[in-house]
This record gives structure tokens, sequence and C-alpha cells, in this order.
């Protein structure tokens, strides 16, 4: 989502904050990550004095923007299942969301199917360590292909004629593994990351690059307080994030 972001408005300067403490988001209970998300993010807005935040995570995003938005400011753009472009695009009209265990079973991702399905059979698919296992890969630990597909095969429907020809990744995290996710699909299908539609809101909201603006790597910051590896270090610098 980052480099889509950086893409739209590459003159910004960023602060990355990857909230490593309290990681992974969908193993909290609602209360804590409320409570977490809102505290963190009243400290970097202090800290950082930010025009715009972006919620880089569908589990937050789910629960937390109501509160964020009714606490702060600050505008802030959320990350939540592209469930609606999904399943307009769909042929088959049968359509998977991928996402953590929290996410799919959250009321607000099952509104956005109601109310945006457009007739399609959408399947909920909640995994508990596909996001784990990006983590692992950005950290430069590999991950057996069996295990990666044990979490994706169930995102493949076959019934009534129709298959899944469109999934949802849901997780942020999930992109960085797409090249393994379509080698591993039992079949072809279209991959929806919403990292696109977030730039463009990113670039509503505090308008077109500005001309003549030098772009800096962003400044990335750990809550563990712990440096980077020097594995995920250049794999950030990938990103032109630094540490």
């Amino acid at each position: 989502m980052f480099r889509e972001v950086l893409k739209a408005r590459p003159d910004a300067r960023y602060v990355y904050v990857a909230d490593d403490a309290f990681f992974p988001y969908g193993d909290h209970g609602e209360a804590d990550l409320v409570a977490r998300v809102v505290a963190l993010t009243g400290e970097l807005i202090e800290a950082h004095r930010p025009d715009l935040i972006v919620i880089a995570c569908n589990t937050a995003s789910t629960l937390v923007l109501p509160h964020l938005r009714a606490r702060f400011s600050v505008p802030f753009v959320g990350t939540v299942p592209a469930i609606k472009p999904a399943c307009a695009q769909s042929i088959t009209k049968r359509v998977t969301v991928l996402g953590t265990e929290a996410t799919v079973s959250r009321e607000y991702t099952r509104a956005l199917i109601r109310d945006f399905a457009n007739g399609a059979d959408v399947a909920l698919v909640g995994s508990a360590r596909l996001a784990a296992f990006a983590e692992a890969e950005l950290h430069g630990t590999p991950v057996a292909d069996q295990l990666i597909a044990e979490e994706l095969t169930p995102c493949f429907v076959d019934g009534g004629g129709r298959r899944t020809d469109t999934i949802v990744l849901a997780c942020t995290h999930y992109p960085l593994l797409l090249d393994r996710l379509a080698r591993l699909a039992r079949w072809p299908v279209a991959f929806i990351d919403p990292a696109p539609a977030i730039a463009r809101r990113v670039t509503d909201l505090i308008g077109p690059r500005a001309n003549g603006e030098t772009p800096l790597p962003a400044r990335i910051a750990f809550t563990s307080g712990r440096p980077p590896s020097a594995t995920l270090e250049v794999a950030l610098k990938r990103f032109r994030i630094g540490a």
C-alpha cells in the first residue's frame, strides 16, 4: 500500500509507524485494540503533527476508525475490504474475501457484503497464519509453499457450474505474497488489492503532487524500539523506507 501512496504523492513527507509491539492485531480483543490504536495515534499526532493518517490495516480500520474520527480532527484514510469493486468486476459472481480471522468476523465486513455484493456469492475466509507468513518473508525467512497453499485453498469454490474468479486481499500484508498466491492458486483468479484506491483517496484529501518538491525517503518507527534486522532493512529500502 505504501508503494502506491508514494507513487501518487512522491513529494510528501512520510512517517511509517510499524506497531510491531502489538502485532498481530488480529490476536487482540476489540476493546484492547481500540484502546491501543487510539492511544498510539494520539501520541503520534502529538509527535509528528501529520496532515493525514492512513490506517494501513483492515482489522484496525473495520473497528477503530469511528473512534479515531470522533477523537481527532486529523483526516483518516482507512483500509477496508474491497468488496464493492470485486463484486462489480466478477464474471462468475463468486467472490472470496481473504482476511484475518478478526476482519472477516466483523459486522463491518458483513455490512459491506450486504450493501455491495451486487448479486454475487461472497465467501469469507479467515486466515490465522498468512499475515505472519508475510512478515516472515519480509524478514528473510522463507515459508514453504505448502503452508501458504493451506491458507489459500479454502478461497476456491466450485459449485453450481460457477467457480471463484475474484479474491479480495483483505489484509495489507497479503500483497507482499501476491506472486506466491498467484502461483499457488488452484485456478487463475483476480486478486484485488485496495492500495490503488487508498492512494487515490489520499490525493483527494491532500491534493496532487506539488511541483518542485524533492522526494525524501520515509522514516520508519517501530513501537517495540527494536532496530530492524539487516535483512529487513534491505527489504524496507526497496520501498524507499529508511530505518
